[in-house]
């Protein structure tokens, strides 16, 4: 689960970690009011959307084809303004205007940048934040190595560029120390990262008690990643998180009553927020077979065969091994929403999963929704005899499979024919 900046801010703030202070805006007068409420000449403007790359992206509305595709291929200077603007001014009545301006820019109006594809993200919520002055640009953040099972704290000089560009042209320049699992990220490891960062004095101090307070909110949050892009250093040496994302755990979410309330379900596929209503796990790909199979493992399994027999997958979707019949319907209804999707293949292995079950639920989604591309069944395991007896006396036109590769040839081969 991703948060917005202002939320993961929020969350930071608590923990002791010095942010600018902000304010979140729906509408531009929202944005004319906090703006005014926050006092000062000078302001900066960002559209929340899940994606980076903001202050280099453009809105549809107001560029060319042309231009979005410079955005998208990553040119380092292209006309129009961005999702992130400055608003400054002579005096607090024109930076305010300058804020208003930019509101209104933004809100309603689709970004496009180089993580969200051609399509964009609208923009429904801005966020209003007094503007800093900046000496020196850094990274840091707080996520888990899943190489040795410990949470990293992971920092770069290279601050205000994206991790992967530094990691792959400037690899010494990023700077990493674990935790231990037990009594926790040491105040020596801040010291010593600080110290890797050529930190001295009181911006050595307040870098120290910055990554002392990113791990506890980490841990508080029950977060996946924290991540802080650019943490500055001002002119009198004072450590500030200018930027925010925080990933949080989508496991723990159930004990994260009040994160779990800030969710924005607008910002994910709407494909994605339905399976996640039915407890299924579903993520949408850019291929025309749709795929519903029981256990993550073998959806990966599926997928990869699907592409060694010269197919592509439409989705990742793992039905669980206790599915119920309406969560089947469910899973087999989203698929055939996709209107990409020209072949569904459902594989499922029974062992907690009947395969009668699954028989139902298709008989009951095809019933309901309709089926209007072939439907490639592959049932081994429990009850796949009983499972098989239901389609085959449902009348529906169902190519049956004895073997994953008997299933995926046939899907691909369904998908050349059509």
């Amino acid at each position: 689960m991703k948060l917005h900046e202002y939320q993961a801010k929020e969350i930071l703030r608590r923990h002791g970690v010095p942010v600018p202070p902000g304010k979140e805006a729906h509408t531009v007068a929202d944005a004319i009011a906090a703006a005014k409420e926050l006092g000062g000449d000078f302001f900066v403007v960002k559209a929340m959307v899940h994606a980076g790359g903001r202050g280099k992206g453009r809105f549809k509305e107001v560029v060319s084809h042309d231009v979005l595709e410079q955005v998208l291929a990553g040119a380092p200077d292209v006309p129009g303004k961005g999702g992130v603007q400055l608003c400054g001014g002579a005096t607090h009545d024109e930076a305010v205007a300058k804020v208003q301006a930019a509101a209104e820019c933004m809100l309603g109006n689709t970004l496009v940048t180089k993580q969200t594809g051609i399509e964009g993200v609208p923009v429904k919520t801005i966020f209003v934040t007094t503007g800093a002055d900046i000496e020196t640009e850094l990274y840091a953040a707080i996520l888990l190595d899943r190489q040795t099972s410990r949470l990293l704290l992971m920092a770069s000089t290279e601050g205000g560029t994206e991790i992967e560009e530094v990691a792959e042209e400037h690899p010494d320049a990023i700077h990493k120390v674990w935790a231990d699992p037990v009594t926790g990220l040491g105040a020596w490891q801040c010291r010593e990262m600080a110290s890797k960062l050529g930190l001295q004095g009181k911006a050595f101090k307040g870098a120290v008690k910055m990554f002392r307070g990113l791990y506890d909110a980490y841990l508080a949050a029950d977060a996946s990643m924290v991540e802080i892009n650019p943490l500055v250093i001002t002119p009198d040496q004072d450590v500030v998180a200018l930027d925010a994302k925080v990933t949080i755990d989508d496991n723990a979410v159930f004990r994260q009553k009040e994160i779990a309330s800030w969710y924005d379900s607008s910002e994910d596929d709407p494909a994605e927020v339905e399976a996640a209503a039915y407890h299924l796990s579903f993520i949408k790909l850019d291929g025309n077979i749709g795929c519903m199979v029981n256990g993550a493992g073998l959806a990966m399994a599926t997928m990869d065969i699907i592409k060694f027999y010269g197919g592509e997958p439409a989705n990742f979707l793992d039905v669980g091994g206790g599915a119920k019949k309406d969560q089947v319907k469910a899973a087999l209804t989203i698929i055939t929403k996709d209107p990409a999707v020209k072949c569904i293949l459902v594989n499922i292995f029974g062992g907690i999963m009947r395969c009668d079950v699954i028989a139902e639920g298709v008989v009951a989604a095809v019933a309901e929704a309709g089926l209007e591309v072939p439907l490639v069944v592959r049932l081994a395991g429990t009850n796949a005899e009983q499972g098989k007896q239901i389609l085959a006396s449902s009348g529906l036109a169902i190519i049956p499979a004895d073997t994953l590769a008997d299933a995926a040839e046939k899907a691909v081969a369904a998908v050349g024919s059509k």
